[in-house]
């Protein structure tokens, strides 16, 4: 499976007056934009998901959205708690291993420090891998469900502003 890992875009300020709800945080106008540039660089190179995996925390979910809407593929996003920025890395791991190990291509959109965390899980098989993965950014694992343990490589990894470079 191709496994690519998106983080949301820039976000508004944690501020518990104006968001007391922290999972309901937006994407700055400067994010969508951004993100929007991304996704035209992700169509560029041709990318194409069998499934979009989002959190439903909202600005994670504005992330997909917006790759979603340019990629074309809208209806082939899906939400996950397991994706949440407090969740288990263990959980979408699970996930993926059991309900989506056939699909080639998924697009995990989510937060930091979680996605460090399944990337890391599925790369060395723990979480104290340091990674250092900025906001819009993309990362490509390549992962093999088919033994007893997945085995993973990670393929390449682009910042935010690499990746708009592409478009």
């Amino acid at each position: 499976m191709e496994l690519f890992f998106l983080r949301h875009a820039k976000a508004e300020e944690r501020d518990a007056a104006k968001f007391p709800d922290d999972t309901l945080r937006p994407l700055t106008p400067e994010g969508e934009k951004r993100m929007r540039r991304g996704a035209k660089a992700m169509r560029e190179m041709e990318m194409s998901f069998d499934l979009i995996l989002a959190s439903p925390w909202l600005r994670a979910r504005r992330t997909a959205e917006i790759a979603a809407e340019v990629l074309g593929v809208e209806r082939k996003m899906r939400f996950s708690d397991a994706l949440k920025g407090d969740a288990a890395p263990e959980l979408i791991v699970a996930e993926l291993r059991g309900r989506h190990r056939h699909l080639g291509s998924v697009l995990l959109v989510g937060h930091e420090p979680h996605l460090s965390s399944v990337i890391s899980l599925l790369l060395i098989g723990n979480d104290s891998l340091p990674l250092n993965f900025r906001k819009g950014g993309l990362c490509k694992l390549f992962v093999d469900w088919s033994g007893k343990k997945q085995s993973a490589a990670l393929e390449w990894v682009l910042t935010s502003k690499q990746l708009e470079q592409l478009q």
